[in-house]
């Protein structure tokens, strides 16, 4: 039986089924080469002089990283001429990025995260690309990128796909196209991803929970009271014991959470609270929760779903607390106490 690569899936999917326009099939393989060119730069690491500071900030104020700019620019070249977007906005830049004039402008939108878990490059721990496509509504002032903003507040119930690479011992794709959840892992030798799972699904009880237990001092009293049963084990309520994991790059939590069950959380604490959270909505939430729903699992800042919230601005900032679904709504049942 002849391998199933990305496009062929995408293929099928359109004819069987009818949910995948083509010039959305012709995005998402456009992002795939491009995921596929950030996977090969940090595969030569010090030997393509890519590591390291780039000296500069992102519109976050936080340093990037040589990869971060390159990463962005492999997606931003990648999709700009393809005639499918009518624009791009990233984590990496303060205002979208416009299809140049010179090229066709097309009906959807691409958010991404060029390089998820940046901090963990120089060490060489999984890191990762993060992505959500948009239908550009009718109408939508493109005339600027400043007016161009505007388009993109969308609640993450609009995403028409959403996806991840993540860069570790071998580089995966995991996509939804709003039915289910397929993974594809790169075959270096063919340069094409592959179908290795379809219709994943998270277990709904875990025994894992992944949250960076040094800012414990800063969190909510719910979040305090879960994890506190959690650290208490097989002798405290929750009646069985948990591991902690923690990587400090979503996109590598995120999946063995996908792949094995669990809970990733970055609740709000006293250090974000004026930011609104830590991690972005449009370009990590709202993906990453559109994902974790489609796998049967739940996604919440602890008050409200995610896919929820109607953005109020590009670089929005949440809570986040997602996986098992059982777990996340034990969760969520204490915030509402």
């Amino acid at each position: 039986m002849a391998q199933r690569t990305l496009a062929r899936y995408l293929t099928e999917e359109h004819r069987n089924k009818g949910r995948i326009p083509s010039n959305l099939k012709f995005l998402i393989e456009v992002v795939s080469r491009a995921c596929q060119a950030i996977s090969i730069a940090i595969g030569k690491g010090g030997l393509g002089g890519v590591l390291g500071e780039a000296g500069s900030d992102n519109v976050q104020g936080e340093a990037q990283k040589k990869l971060d700019v390159l990463s962005n620019e492999i997606l931003l070249e990648a999709n700009e001429w393809g005639g499918h977007l009518a624009a791009m906005a990233s984590e990496e830049m303060d205002l979208p990025h416009l299809v140049p004039h010179r090229f066709p402008k097309g009906e959807y939108l691409l958010t991404f995260d060029p390089l998820d878990g940046s901090s963990n490059i120089d060490v060489n721990v999984s890191i990762g690309t993060i992505f959500s496509v948009l239908k550009c509504p009718d109408g939508a002032d493109l005339s600027t990128p400043e007016a161009a903003e505007a388009a993109f507040l969308q609640p993450g119930t609009a995403q028409v796909a959403a996806g991840y690479a993540v860069y570790g011992p071998t580089t995966l794709l995991v996509l939804t196209v709003g039915d289910g959840v397929a993974v594809f892992t790169l075959d270096r030798e063919q340069g094409q991803f592959v179908l290795t799972q379809e219709n994943v699904q998270i277990p709904v009880e875990t025994r894992e929970f992944a949250i960076n237990m040094s800012n414990q001092r800063f969190w909510e009293a719910p979040v305090k009271r879960y994890v506190d049963e959690m650290v208490a084990g097989r002798t405290g309520p929750l009646g069985k014991d948990y591991n902690m994991r923690w990587v400090a790059s979503m996109v590598a939590d995120v999946h063995r959470i996908m792949t094995r069950g669990g809970i990733f959380m970055y609740p709000m604490d006293e250090k974000v609270r004026d930011k609104g959270g830590k991690l972005r909505l449009m370009y990590e939430a709202n993906p990453m929760a559109l994902l974790v729903e489609q796998a049967g699992g739940a996604a919440t800042t602890g008050r409200q779903r995610i896919l929820e919230i109607v953005p109020d601005s590009l670089h929005q900032r949440v809570p986040v607390i997602l996986g098992s679904k059982q777990e996340v709504e034990r969760v969520s049942a204490y915030h509402a106490a």
